[in-house]
């Protein structure tokens, strides 16, 4: 059986083209152009309430972090450039950042203290090669938010039940931590964040 050869692009290439005018969102996976699916609304009720948590604790805590609309997140080993569902920014580490002015594109870990995916039908993506790629750059904190439970059983369990995996970076590689129902999200980021997995599982509409 043949199979069709997946055209290979740069980096350079792929900011070249896209984000284009057609509104849709694509990442750039190991130089293979990714086009995201549309999101369900559920999806988007927890990236806005989550988005809504953490600005918040960062006013409280008067930190200088804000969420972007839209930046690419490069691992600086491979041609992957990818868009999280919430990514917070440190500024004052944005003028250390090459393509942050021309491409809003940022490659540190001083400069991305947290990054959250919630997972949509490309779970595979979130659980092994952004986990991989966010551990290489050295991003301190990675949320997965899988509200709808469709990540594997190896990663979530058996039975599979909606799951907040967090995983922290301790010695150069992410150490996990997993909350469900009624735990209180332990975050290293925000030690004095009061929410809970059923929060945020409960803003895409899933009781839990």
């Amino acid at each position: 059986m043949i199979q069709a050869l997946r055209k290979v692009v740069t980096f350079d290439q792929f900011v070249a083209k896209y984000p284009d005018n057609t509104g849709k969102r694509h990442e750039l996976h190991d130089g293979v152009i990714v086009e995201m699916p549309q999101p369900t609304g559920d999806h988007e009720e927890v990236v806005g309430f989550l988005a809504f948590e953490v600005t918040r604790e960062c006013i409280r805590l008067n930190l200088p972090y804000f969420i972007p609309k839209t930046v690419l997140v490069k691992p600086p080993e491979n041609e992957s450039a990818y868009s999280p569902d919430v990514l917070i920014l440190n500024r004052p580490n944005l003028v250390n950042e090459p393509l942050w002015k021309k491409e809003s594109t940022v490659s540190q870990a001083e400069s991305i203290p947290l990054v959250v995916e919630v997972v949509s039908s490309n779970w595979r993506d979130d659980y092994l090669k952004k986990a991989a790629d966010y551990e290489g750059v050295g991003i301190p904190e990675y949320w997965i938010v899988d509200y709808a439970a469709l990540g594997g059983r190896r990663f979530i369990g058996n039975p599979k039940q909606p799951t907040v995996s967090l995983f922290t970076l301790i010695e150069g590689e992410y150490q996990v931590s997993q909350f469900q129902g009624s735990d209180r999200i332990i975050s290293p980021l925000f030690p004095e964040l009061d929410l809970t997995a059923k929060q945020i599982f409960q803003a895409g509409g899933y009781p839990v």
